[in-house]
């Protein structure tokens, strides 16, 4: 985590700033902030009242506006910002994938005859399932789903990544799951359910990513360093 690897340098003043979302996040090695900011202009606000020198936007890949208003509020306050994104996973042979635009869409995917499904999305987007009751699911999440789904049949599980991939593969053999649906995050901290689907032949209904920013970008969290370096050596080059 690119916090891990800035927690100790000492030269850095770091905060990261979390959504606030999760109801206990992980501890993290560096001060943490939680919470909106209010919208862009609260954000622009921030970055000034702190004087914050650069921001680096490593949203998750599906909170676009939150991305937005990163990247709004850092042009506006002339501060340098970079976007890190870990690259999509893409499928590979064995690999059962139905692609599709949202959570409403994945639901109307899984079709009219009773299957069982397991779930690996964010507890708040969850309420499309009720639309389709004749399903048994298995859903997990790092929050408990409070209040419960309306749903007959339907189990709760509650985990934080990383998950293996043997793991994944005996819940699912365990449940009787016949598809998977997943966001499209990228990385290895949730690819086991993708992996062991693969292994199982089940098939996975997969939410695209939305449009990435407009906005040059970076995969790694070496490229994370080393462009945060490059901004801070420009800094002082120019007497910021």
């Amino acid at each position: 985590m690119l916090a891990e690897r800035l927690a100790g340098r000492t030269e850095l003043d770091v905060t990261l700033s979390l959504a606030g979302r999760t109801a206990a996040p992980a501890r993290q090695p560096v001060p943490v902030r939680s919470g909106g900011f209010g919208g862009a202009a609260g954000l622009t606000d921030y970055l000034s009242s702190e004087r914050i020198d650069v921001l680096i936007d490593a949203t998750h890949p599906y909170a676009s506006g939150i991305s937005a208003n990163a990247l709004a509020a850092a042009h506006e306050s002339n501060v340098p910002v970079v976007v890190l994104r870990r690259p999509p996973w893409i499928a590979v042979a064995g690999d059962r994938w139905t692609e599709v635009d949202g959570v409403r869409e994945a639901v109307r995917a899984l079709g009219p005859s009773p299957r069982r499904v397991f779930v690996t999305l964010g507890r708040n987007e969850l309420a499309s399932f009720a639309d389709a009751p004749q399903h048994h699911y298995l859903v997990r999440s790092v929050d408990p789903v409070d209040p419960p789904l309306p749903l007959p049949h339907a189990v709760y599980l509650t985990g934080r990544g990383p998950f293996a991939e043997a793991d994944d593969r005996a819940l699912m053999t365990t449940h009787g799951i016949d598809t998977v649906i997943a966001k499209n995050s990228g990385g290895s901290a949730t690819y086991g359910k993708i992996a062991a689907a693969r292994s199982l032949g089940i098939g996975v209904i997969i939410l695209r990513r939305p449009p990435a920013p407009d906005e040059p970008s970076i995969e790694t969290i070496e490229d994370a360093i080393a462009w945060l370096d490059h901004a801070l050596t420009s800094a002082t080059a120019r007497g910021v």
